[in-house]
């Protein structure tokens, strides 16, 4: 990957939704909502304090992750649709312990 997120921004690689519904049905490409899921690919250093000491990020490379619908700016890295946004527009981390009690 050829780009690193500066200060407390990230780029996320979007989680593909089901094709079809519960029920079995098959959704169309014109009618899918864009999933507000996600893999973190890259982070950056983190935000600074007024005073310049760092705030590490709460995200790192490799976590699941939840954003709001509208969150982030698309972005095309190494021909790759991405998202890349601030850390604060992420709202959780899915660990494999919630993944297990949402199911």
């Amino acid at each position: 990957m050829a780009f690193k997120p500066l200060h407390d921004r990230v780029l996320v690689r979007r989680v593909e939704s089901d094709e079809k519904t519960a029920g079995g049905l098959i959704i169309p490409d014109s009618a899918k909502e864009k999933p507000a899921e996600g893999v973190v690919v890259a982070c950056g250093d983190g935000a600074r304090k007024d005073s310049g000491e760092l705030i590490e990020m709460a995200v790192s490379a490799g976590d699941k992750v939840l954003f709001g619908k509208w969150s982030g700016t698309e972005v095309t890295v190494d021909g790759e649709e991405l998202l890349i946004m601030k850390e604060s527009d992420i709202l959780g981390i899915i660990t494999d312990g919630a993944a297990a009690k949402a199911a």
